[in-house]
Formats: C-alpha cells, sequence, structure tokens
C-alpha cells in the first residue's frame, strides 16, 4: 500500500493571545503608523457596529449583522485590496468595505432597505459588488468576475471575497472553488470561521480539521491564520493576492476567530452561547489584542489609543446624521424597489411598479 496523496494547512500568527510577538513579525508590522492605522480601522467597525444596532434597536435600520470579536478580518485583508481588484462582499463584511472607501452612511442605507447605498461613491469601490444576503452566492459571482479578468487577459488585478465557515456547507461554495482551482483564477476567498452559523456550532457543522483544507479538493491553495491576529490576517491576504495578481492562482485563507454577538440583531446568541467560551473569547479579541501589543512596544503613548476611539465615534456619528437625513427628508418611493433589478423591467412587473407608484402617491 502506498499514500497517492497527502497535505498539511500551514498556520499563521504573529501575536499570540497575550499581545506577544510569536514569530519574526513581517516587514509591514515593523511600521508603527501601519499597525495605528489597522487598529483605527478596527475601531471604525466597533464603532458603526454600535450605532448601527442603536439604529435598528429603535426602529430606523433593518436587521443588522455584526462584526463584534471579527474586527481584524475585515480590516487586514481589506488593506490589502488594490485599486484595480474586485471586492465581492458578503452581509458581514463591513471592514472590508470601510477599508475600501465605502461610506459608513451608505452601509447604513443598504441595510436601512434603500439601493442607493449600494451606488457606491468612492472611485476604487463603482466596480465593486453589493452585499451578497443569500448564503454563499457571493462566492461564484467572485469567481464569474476573476474568470472575466483571465477571459480578458486582465492581468494584475484579483478579486476578494469573503465567507462565513458556515457558508462553506453550500454547494455555491464548492462550485466556485472547483472552477477556481480548475481555471486557476484570481481569486482570493477568506473564510471567517467566527464558529457559529447562526446558532450551529463549527464542530458539528463538517467533520474536516479545518476549514481551510476544504479547498483541497480544488486543487486550491490553503491556509489557516489567527483570525484574532490583524498582523496574520494581513499577512496571509496580502501574500494571497500578489500571488493571484501574478497568475499563482487562487488561495482560501481561514481566519478562525469568534463572533462575540448575535448573529444578527434578529438573533439571540445567549440560548445557545457558553457564557465561559464566551468570556475566554473576549479575553482574545483583536482590538484589545493589538491595543495591548502597541503599548508594550512604545508605539503609542497615554490618551492615544482613547483620541483614535474619539475620532471614529465622531465619524460615525457625522456619518449616521447623514444616513438619518436622506432617510427622513430625500425618502425613495414604493416603486423604488423595482428600479434595481433589470435594464428595461418586464411588462408584468412594470405594471407592478406603476401600481406601486400609484399607491406611494396617494
Amino acid at each position: 500500500m502506498r499514500h497517492c496523496a497527502s497535505f498539511e494547512i500551514e498556520f499563521f500568527q504573529f501575536l499570540d493571545e497575550n499581545a506577544r510577538a510569536a514569530n519574526d513579525l513581517p516587514g509591514f508590522a515593523r511600521s508603527n503608523e501601519t499597525l495605528l492605522d489597522l487598529y483605527r480601522s478596527m475601531s471604525r467597525v466597533r464603532a458603526l457596529d454600535a450605532r448601527a444596532i442603536a439604529l435598528q434597536r429603535t426602529g430606523k435600520l433593518g436587521t443588522y449583522p455584526s462584526s463584534l470579536g471579527q474586527e481584524a478580518v475585515g480590516a487586514g485583508s481589506g488593506s490589502c485590496v488594490l485599486d484595480d481588484d474586485v471586492l465581492v462582499p458578503y452581509y458581514r463584511s463591513t471592514g472590508l468595505m470601510l477599508e475600501r472607501g465605502i461610506r459608513p452612511h451608505e452601509i447604513l442605507l443598504c441595510w436601512g432597505g434603500d439601493e442607493r447605498g449600494n451606488d457606491f461613491k468612492d472611485p476604487r469601490a463603482v466596480k465593486d459588488m453589493p452585499f451578497a444576503i443569500p448564503i454563499a452566492s457571493q462566492t461564484l459571482h467572485a469567481a464569474g468576475v476573476a474568470a472575466a479578468f483571465k477571459f480578458r487577459g486582465q492581468d494584475g488585478r484579483a478579486v476578494l471575497t469573503e465567507i462565513g465557515e458556515g457558508g462553506t456547507s453550500e454547494g455555491e461554495f464548492y462550485e466556485a472553488i472547483n472552477v477556481a482551482g480548475a481555471w486557476n483564477l484570481p481569486l482570493v476567498c477568506i473564510i471567517n470561521n467566527n464558529k457559529w452559523a447562526i446558532s450551529v456550532p463549527s464542530e458539528i457543522q463538517t467533520k474536516a480539521e479545518t476549514f481551510a483544507q476544504k479547498g483541497i479538493a480544488a486543487g486550491v491553495d490553503c491556509v489557516q491564520v489567527d483570525g484574532n491576529d490583524v498582523i496574520a490576517v494581513k499577512y496571509a491576504a496580502e501574500e494571497a493576492l500578489k500571488r493571484a495578481r501574478s497568475g499563482g492562482g487562487p488561495t482560501l485563507i481561514e481566519a478562525v476567530t469568534y463572533r462575540l454577538g448575535d448573529h444578527t440583531t434578529a438573533d439571540d446568541a445567549t440560548r445557545y452561547n457558553d457564557p465561559e467560551v464566551h468570556q475566554e473569547a473576549e479575553r482574545k479579541e483583536p482590538v484589545a489584542r493589538l491595543a495591548k501589543y502597541l503599548t508594550k512596544r512604545g508605539a503609542v503613548k497615554n490618551g492615544d489609543l482613547e483620541a483614535i476611539h474619539a475620532e471614529t465615534k465622531a465619524e460615525i456619528d457625522d456619518e449616521v446624521k447623514i444616513y438619518l437625513d436622506i432617510r427622513e427628508n430625500q425618502p425613495q418611493p414604493a416603486s423604488a424597489m423595482f428600479d434595481y433589478l433589470f435594464e428595461n423591467l418586464p411588462e408584468r412587473v412594470a405594471a407592478q411598479r406603476d401600481e406601486a407608484l400609484a399607491a406611494s402617491v396617494h
């Protein structure tokens, strides 16, 4: 008997749970400015989440998915996306989208049911996809965009998408990574393994030892990173995107983190979450970890991190005002729900739009 195949999954961690440098830091992490930018990015996500949840609780926003405890995934990977790349986000990709230059009020508009929020104004984001709500559909869209790059000979461009670990059980995910591997597409997919697919824990979602290894059968490079270590996330994403742009093919990155909040504002995680496990996860969360490291390293002095929090909170407060002004003073008619799906409305749908428009007038 002989082995016909074998594999290993590399694991990257640079800051351990006690904020100690576990391995030699990559070059970018030697810059205090870069690390402070990553801290600021995570702080923005947390500030936006807090306001969004408050808006939802007061009836001023629809269902909202928080990134509490998972901020390093979006901040780290989003910082590596270049202007010519394309971002294909899923519903918990707030951090990625903020890094791309998408404004917080645009994100709030999306979750407020206003499609104008998906009309991104930043030049870098105009070619990006909107939030994908159906589970795993965004991976097929990402593979399609990557295939278009290759078909058109647009070398030097890559596609970045993200999915929750629960979404990797869907057929769309397997189809996407299979075609990415078979066609050697410039695609990077990050699995946000926050340990919960709504109320289903990761240990009963799959018998695989890691979610990263799901890419092995597709011939896709696979790595796992500590998703609470923003340096590790940035390092893995940067390397994978460089490889994708240079023709090296796709990569699947599993970022192991923990969801400290509810799945969405329509959920109550206290019904299924173990308080002791949750408390231990809080000790390992990414924002506090990087803050501790920056302090030990002497990169900040008293009051610096508090000033960043105040700055990001003020920015989000201003963005909330913009969102509320649009919501209250520039509302869309009910007929707007028909305006973003077809270039030319089918006759039967056009009749429904006219009916909705007439009802909104009266």
